[in-house]
């Protein structure tokens, strides 16, 4: 009788349980990584294959010009982080963390893999188990 009973509960939400939102949010972002390969590789490519000539340009007295923004290559744009400019007309210009974009780069490609664990998975199964509800009203 008691099995009855459980059978026609409804199956509470997981919403609240531990890193369900955050699990959720991370599947959801890796679908859209995973849908958008190429663009996703196409800014990691160009990040790592800027130049700084191709923002900024200089003489032989060293004096230094950033370049106008219809002469730097829209890859080379998505390379620049931040551009700022001071009270002196000062222009400091920060660029993406080139190094950390070439590990990334050079790990999705295989290049970091020890050949001695590639038997190893490289993704982790995550199982998520409901509370099990107890009927008190007996």
């Amino acid at each position: 009788m008691a099995e009855s009973k459980n059978k026609n509960k409804p199956i509470p939400s997981l919403a609240g349980y531990g890193g369900v939102k955050t699990l959720q949010r991370n599947l959801e972002r890796s679908t859209t990584i995973a849908a958008n390969r190429e663009q996703v590789a196409y800014s990691l490519l160009s990040i790592a294959n800027t130049k700084i000539s191709d923002v900024m340009e200089w003489d032989e007295t060293g004096r230094v010009k950033v370049k106008a923004s219809k002469d730097i290559p829209a890859s080379a744009m998505q390379a620049i982080k931040s551009i700022k400019i001071n009270q002196d007309g000062d222009i400091a210009i920060e660029f993406w963390d080139k190094p950390a974009i070439l590990r990334i780069l050079a790990k999705a490609s295989g290049m970091l893999d020890n050949p001695e664990e590639s038997d190893k998975p490289s993704v982790i199964g995550i199982n998520v188990k409901a509370p099990e509800i107890i009927d008190n009203e007996t």
